[in-house]
Order: C-alpha cells, then structure tokens, then sequence
C-alpha cells in the first residue's frame, strides 16, 4: 500500500481543514486506517483511526468533539475533518495503513501500522 496525504496549510486558530490520504494497491479496503501527527520535537502521537468498514472510528481525547476521521472505499481515500483548530495542533499529520484487519478493528497503536504516508503539514496561528 501507498499512501500520498494533502490537505495542509497555515490557517488561523478556529479555522478548518480536511486532510485526504488517497491510498494505492488492492489492501486498503481490508486495512484499518489511522491518523497520526508529530510536533517538532514531540514524537508521534495518535489522532484517529477507523475500521476497514467505516463504521467503528476512535479518536483522541485531545481532538474528540473537533476532528473526525471519515473513508470512502471506493475511491480509497480517509479523510480528517478537522474544526475549531489551535495552535496546539500544529504538526506534521500522517496516514498509516494496518492491512489484514477484522472488520470492525480499530488501532491507537503506531506500532501496529506497516504503511505511512509522506506526511502533510498544518500550522495553525493564534
């Protein structure tokens, strides 16, 4: 699986932005997806994930109620829908791919994903 993510920019704090991860190869709709971002100097840390059948998703509590991770399988693509932004979630965001999963298996773990993407960029000024 290869994942190309975009969607990032500079937006001002309380702005949106939808971030789109368009994956290749035959695995992605039998692969849990996720969202990751990394802060300058922070290691990586988990945003959202979502089932290989869209219906269980999981996100972090520091982004519950702002952002939402969404996927569309026939154009293999996940999205993150992201609302209310501050200048805390400024980072480099990654898609990863857990390919083999059950059904309705979710993933906060970085460790369990085989596939990432290159990364897209959000700065969000106060």
């Amino acid at each position: 699986v290869q994942l190309q993510a975009s969607g990032g920019g500079l937006v001002q704090a309380g702005g949106s932005l939808r971030l789109s991860c368009v994956a290749s190869g035959r695995t992605f709709r039998t692969s849990t997806m996720g969202w990751f971002r990394q802060a300058p100097g922070k290691g990586r840390e988990f945003v959202a994930t979502i089932s290989r059948s869209g219906v269980a998703t999981d996100h972090a509590d520091s982004v519950k109620g702002r952002f939402a991770i969404s996927r569309d399988n026939d154009k293999n693509t996940i999205y993150l829908q992201m609302s209310s932004l501050q200048p805390e979630d400024t980072a480099a965001y990654y898609c990863a791919a857990r390919s083999g999963a059950i059904v309705h298996y979710t993933s906060r773990d970085s460790h369990e994903y085989g596939y990432w993407g290159q990364g897209t960029q959000v700065t969000v000024s106060s």
